[in-house]
């Protein structure tokens, strides 16, 4: 059966409470006993003093008994051979202590002991029984000792009495304890409730909820938790959203851009089938069909390399190998697209510069980036830069295109983000996957990619690969 938690609080705090006090009754009474017999022990200890620093006389002894009678209190005085001197009896009567207690005694220690009787009525009665031994003032030998007892019924009296206060007041503490637990209870039990709404609330979508905190205890830092979960929610829940509407863009351009390749080849080989192109534009016909079907292959793959590095499919196999030469296999290719766009591509590269790096993906990022440049620039410059570091090695890619404001340059990393859109029909084509790729290859690599772009003069990307040694460390 489950009980509320409300209920569990209020039980807890009452079971504290209840304990706490009835700890802190039997200490209490427990200390005053202890107290109490220490007090009537040095009581009559002091009595023994008092007695052997006088004469030991028998006068001496009647009158401190006379004194001492309405306290209940018993004087014996017993010789060097533990027989009764005082009060004097026709029969001889020993102490009845131990060896070992005469023992102490003879050594001058004192004894404290304590026995059960009887009063006159039957009832029972504690006695407490100290001895103290005495010396001869002349040479120093042991004379003997005084026993002085006193009952402590008066004590158990007063104890009794106490621990009635204590039960009354136990009983008015027990109804504070559930009055306090039933404030306390019913303040935290709103505390969670307001978090079990707020979460209600989360359930059904609404991330909007802000929970207030005081940082003051656990429950606080619970709602700063949580404050922080509906943050991320509503982030996350705004990133769906925004990705789901560049896919929707995305499939839309795609779509666009698929159909027209497809369109042109459909037309070619139905051209081709029914032999209406001219034999001299038969092979311009095929080259044309074998671009379109590229650039179709193009956009597949550009999607299946995100997905496969998104799920940790790509494995590198990092290496040492040349960069100057890497760098200038990759630039070959592209001269022809920069050359369409009247651009110049340069090179800075030392000639014996090594980077740590899987050769394939490096050629493909660094293609990326130059393609990128090349679509964004005319009439311009392309500049390849590489330099060693002390950690590993620094590239970049500056162009001197178009340019990016600030949130673009924020923006360019996410999948299916295009900069500029009216770029998606070039015959380069931009699936809005490229630099998302780049960044993620990148990050593999354990490098850092960052741009800098300024809009109307250009934009810069710098790649940094660790090195072999640093790669490992990290």
């Amino acid at each position: 059966m489950r009980m509320k938690y409300f209920y569990q609080q209020m039980l807890a705090f009452f079971a504290v409470m209840t304990t706490l006090l009835i700890i802190m009754t039997i200490v209490f009474l427990e200390f005053t006993r202890n107290s109490t017999y220490r007090d009537t022990e040095e009581m009559l200890f002091g009595y023994a003093e008092a007695l052997i620093d006088g004469d030991l006389d028998e006068e001496q002894l009647e009158n401190t008994q006379f004194v001492l009678h309405n306290q209940e209190v018993v004087i014996t005085v017993f010789d060097n051979r533990n027989e009764m001197v005082y009060p004097n009896t026709s029969i001889p009567y020993s102490s009845g202590i131990s060896n070992q207690n005469f023992a102490q005694l003879k050594n001058g220690e004192k004894i404290t002991l304590s026995f059960q009787d009887k009063d006159f009525f039957g009832n029972q009665l504690e006695i407490a029984l100290v001895y103290m031994p005495f010396f001869s003032k002349s040479d120093g030998t042991f004379s003997g000792f005084i026993g002085i007892s006193s009952p402590i019924s008066g004590i158990e009296e007063n104890l009794r009495e106490m621990r009635s206060n204590l039960f009354t007041a136990f009983l008015v503490s027990a109804l504070g304890a559930i009055l306090m637990g039933l404030f306390f209870a019913r303040y935290q039990v709103g505390r969670i409730n307001r978090l079990r709404s707020a979460t209600h609330q989360v359930a059904k979508g609404d991330f909007d909820i802000h929970l207030d905190s005081d940082d003051r205890d656990e429950i606080d830092d619970l709602a700063n938790d949580f404050n922080s979960m509906t943050q991320s929610l509503r982030a996350s829940q705004e990133e769906i959203e925004r990705q789901e509407e560049r896919r929707r863009q995305f499939m839309a351009d795609a779509a666009h851009e698929m159909r027209t390749p497809l369109t042109t080849i459909n037309g070619l080989l139905e051209g081709l089938e029914h032999d209406m192109i001219p034999e001299n534009q038969k092979k311009r016909s095929v080259q044309l069909m074998r671009d379109e079907t590229r650039r179709l292959i193009r956009l597949v793959n550009e999607n299946l390399d995100y997905e496969k590095i998104r799920s940790n499919q790509i494995r590198l196999t990092k290496r040492m190998f040349n960069a100057h030469d890497a760098v200038r296999s990759l630039v070959e290719p592209l001269k022809g697209k920069a050359d369409a766009s009247n651009n110049q591509i340069q090179v800075a590269c030392p000639e014996d510069l090594e980077v740590y790096a899987d050769y394939d993906r490096f050629i493909q990022i660094l293609y990326n980036l130059v393609q990128n440049a090349i679509q964004f620039t005319t009439d311009g410059v392309i500049t390849i830069t590489a330099e060693l570091e002390a950690e590993g090695s620094k590239f970049t890619v500056t162009d001197t295109g178009i340019g990016m404001t600030k949130e673009q340059a924020r923006n360019i990393w996410e999948r299916y983000y295009k900069a500029d859109v009216s770029r998606m029909s070039t015959k380069y084509g931009e699936s809005g996957l490229g630099l998302a790729i780049v960044q993620q290859l990148v990050q593999l690599h354990g490098g850092k990619i960052t741009v800098e772009s300024t809009l109307g003069e250009g934009s810069t990307f710098t790649i940094f690969f660790p090195s072999e040694q640093s790669g490992k460390s990290n």
